[in-house]
């Protein structure tokens, strides 16, 4: 694997920046009529998702980060818990839900591989190169 200079060139952290802007769509859709502490609840916890993983990543520790790797996992199963609440109250169609749910469900995987990697790597920690210009993503 690559040496990882900034949190932005991490895969999972790509995909959960992916997955908040989708959900933010379907929020400000309207789909979540005025259900305003879910939607609140929805948009704080897939934003943690990505936020758990550039916060462990800056840590500089490969232990702090695969802690912030597991909260960020967390965040993730909510989220999934906050999908079927969103389906239970009829605010999404089953075929919106599948969509969303795989999507959450393959981030989740992605960040618990990289754990598994993490956690098997002879690295003691991460050595941050300075990432001096934001990344086109």
């Amino acid at each position: 694997m690559a040496m990882i200079k900034c949190f932005e060139e991490i895969e999972a952290w790509k995909l959960a920046r992916s997955f908040y802007n989708v959900i933010g769509n379907v929020i400000d859709s309207g789909k979540f009529k005025n259900n305003f502490g879910l939607i609140d609840q929805t948009d704080r916890a897939s934003g943690s998702i990505m936020d758990n993983i550039a916060e462990g990543f800056e840590r500089g520790s490969r232990a702090g980060f695969i802690v912030f790797l597991g909260y960020a996992k967390g965040s993730a199963g909510e989220v999934r818990s906050q999908l079927y609440r969103v389906l239970d109250r009829k605010y999404l169609l089953q075929e919106e839900f599948n969509e969303l749910y795989a999507h959450i469900i393959y981030i989740s995987s992605c960040i618990q591989k990289f754990i598994e990697y993490l956690l098997t790597t002879k690295i003691s920690g991460i050595r941050k190169k300075k990432c001096l210009v934001p990344l086109q993503l």
